[in-house]
């Protein structure tokens, strides 16, 4: 009788073939959205222009705007020659006062002399994951949840 001491080639190679018939399938399959780094990145990017904002608005003793298009993904400060671009893979939602709603997918977050705003919220979405980009309406405070 002949004892076994280990594998064949052949089961060894069968088993190495499913494997990666098996991880083609899994990076074949393309991911819903941008990955986490982007999510994050863009969040800190829409923070960044909204401190910018209000910043301008205090230095300048005038109104400011943040304005976002939700479809191009870009936004506008005054001031920008040009519109920041936000990754693609991401979706974006905005909160904020209906006189600071421009168009079905444009709005804008103001931000007035003494620090204050209409206040709002962007959401920075990609399939489950999210950041909310918070403002204050009385303080003009900026922060990400």
């Amino acid at each position: 009788m002949r004892k076994s001491r280990g594998f064949t080639l052949l089961e060894i190679i069968i088993v190495l073939a499913l494997g990666a018939v098996i991880y083609t399938l899994i990076l074949g399959v393309p991911m819903r959205g941008g990955s986490s780094a982007d999510l994050k990145a863009a969040a800190r990017t829409l923070a960044s222009g909204l401190r910018q904002a209000q910043t301008t608005a205090m230095a300048t003793r005038q109104d400011t705007t943040l304005t976002l298009d939700l479809d191009t993904r870009q936004f506008t400060i005054p001031g920008d020659r040009v519109p920041r671009q936000l990754p693609e893979g991401i979706d974006l939602k905005l909160f904020t006062a209906q006189s600071e709603v421009t168009g079905e997918r444009q709005g804008a977050i103001r931000f007035y002399p003494d620090g204050s705003s209409t206040g709002g919220r962007i959401t920075v979405s990609a399939g489950e994951r999210k950041y909310l980009v918070d403002v204050d309406w009385l303080t003009g405070r900026v922060s990400i949840d």
